[in-house]
């Protein structure tokens, strides 16, 4: 018993010295974070001298968003929202944090305009950043997840120093960026969550060690590297919950989205499914005339290039298709591919798939558009008898919804968004096909295209009558009464 005494001595005075250690290293934290707060206010508060310090009648809103020029759904749900909120609020003003560092605002807010038929009424202040780069894929070959989200920690910290708003509201999808807007800038924060940084679908394919554009054939094919990468996706998909847990209202773009948001981030009291504004009046406006005794055909796809679209796998299934037409009829079928290039990324993943197509022996078939205006949009859904979509797992899928406004008939991927918001019956009638790889891709447009002129017409009526769901106006109310809260 004497000889316990001293080692008991000991563990417990370990044990003091460790609580003191945990008690001192808090305060630490505390008191750096309010001195980081009071310099980093003071310091951003006034940089722009459009929006005055201490008018109290202005609440000054910052949205979040690098790629705020690109001409993708997300930036369609930026603008929109911007409007929404210039339209409800008059006491509200805008700001948006952009790594578009080389284009001026005013053409900024032309090219939605152009590009959406987005009208504002007043063009928000844009705070232009220099540090885009570390988002990107391309910056971090390796541990890609951790990477971009240290760098959007980085590129925050750029936004939260050049100006602090009372609102902010990361609308795409970085969500390490808001304990910082929270914490450091004092600002009540709420996201808008396309696609969640990671998911436990992700999860599965890696445990299934199956390859795809997130997990290298070299660690699929590896039981070792696949069991160390799981465990590295369980360990971000931890933080990543600690990062957007402390969001006020949490906006989510699809059935599916929500799913997996809930069950990485909890706090389901505060997130709201809102459907991204989809221009359905734009494209319902066209005329659906009936295709009886059309010879000509095309095929378009209407996504960014972007690996996760998976364009490669359009090629593949236009290939197999077109192996079971007689080589004479095939110049009755064509291939349009439309999309957004937002960087030199997206330019060469477009000469790849030139590549891929010259492989394929369909480079005839097929046609690039890049970058192309709303108009020229239009014309091409309008002529079109196919809408093609291949993105496993795609969040929602404005894409998706476009083509259907547009009097296509949607070919989408069995997955996601499109497989549970969006091609669905509607009243108790088929409203488009899904396929999940090349074999049955090929065979559904072999199918459609075998269809009776009056089949084809029924299903194109019964999509774009189920679309109506996701227009702007939906989305305008559905979003304002969401972030309420946040404006209060």
């Amino acid at each position: 018993m004497a000889i316990l005494q001293p080692i008991l001595s000991l563990l417990s005075m370990a044990l003091s010295l460790f609580l003191w250690g945990i008690v001192f290293l808090v305060v630490l934290l505390a008191t750096v974070t309010v001195l980081l707060r009071i310099w980093v206010r003071s310091r951003a508060k006034s940089l722009l001298p459009h929006l005055k310090e201490g008018d109290k009648d202005v609440l000054v809103v910052g949205f979040f968003h690098p790629y705020c020029n690109a001409g993708g759904g997300g930036e369609r749900v930026l603008w929109c929202a911007v409007r929404a909120l210039q339209e409800k609020y008059k006491h509200v003003k805008c700001v948006v944090y952009t790594g578009d560092k080389n284009v001026k605002g005013a053409e900024i807010v032309k090219n939605a305009r152009q590009r959406f038929n987005i009208i504002l009424r007043q063009q928000p202040e844009f705070v232009f950043l220099s540090r885009r780069d570390w988002v990107e894929a391309g910056t971090w070959p390796y541990f890609t997840l951790l990477g971009q989200s240290l760098g959007s920690i980085w590129l925050g910290w750029e936004a939260l120093t050049k100006y602090v708003p009372d609102v902010y509201l990361d609308s795409m999808g970085y969500a390490f960026t808001l304990p910082m807007f929270k914490y450091l800038g004092g600002c009540r924060v709420g996201c808008y969550v396309h696609y969640p940084t990671i998911s436990t679908d992700m999860l599965s394919r890696v445990t299934d060690q199956t390859a795809t554009y997130n997990n290298r054939a070299i660690i699929a094919r590896s039981p070792i590297l696949s069991t160390v990468k799981i465990a590295y996706y369980r360990a971000f998909a931890f933080i990543y919950g600690l990062a957007g847990s402390c969001c006020d209202v949490v906006m989510v773009n699809s059935s599916w989205t929500l799913g997996h948001v809930v069950s990485i981030w909890g706090a389901r009291e505060c997130t709201h499914k809102v459907f991204p504004p989809c221009d359905v009046k734009e494209f319902m406006d066209l005329p659906m005339k009936s295709d009886a005794g059309k010879t000509q055909h095309s095929i378009v796809s209407v996504a960014q290039f972007r690996p996760e679209k998976d364009h490669p796998l359009q090629l593949r299934a236009f290939h197999e298709f077109l192996k079971g037409v007689p080589q004479d009829k095939r110049k009755n079928y064509k291939l349009v591919l439309i999309g957004g290039v937002r960087n030199q990324g997206d330019a060469d993943r477009v000469d790849g798939l030139k590549r891929l197509a010259e492989k394929l022996d369909v480079t005839q078939y097929t046609e690039f558009r890049l970058n192309v205006p709303f108009s020229e949009l239009k014309q091409s859904l309008s002529e079109a008898t196919i809408g093609l979509h291949t993105m496993w797992n795609e969040h929602f899928g404005i894409g998706v919804v476009e083509c259907m406004a547009a009097g296509t008939i949607i070919l989408a991927h069995d997955s996601g968004g499109p497989k549970m918001d969006i091609v669905v019956e509607h009243n108790g009638s088929r409203t488009g096909f899904l396929a999940h790889d090349e074999k049955t891709y090929a065979d559904a447009i072999k199918t459609i295209l075998s269809m009776s002129s009056q089949e084809r017409m029924e299903i194109r009526r019964n999509g774009r009558d189920s679309v109506s769901r996701f227009s702007d106006q939906e989305f305008q109310t559905t979003f304002l009464n969401a972030s309420e809260s946040l404006f209060k």
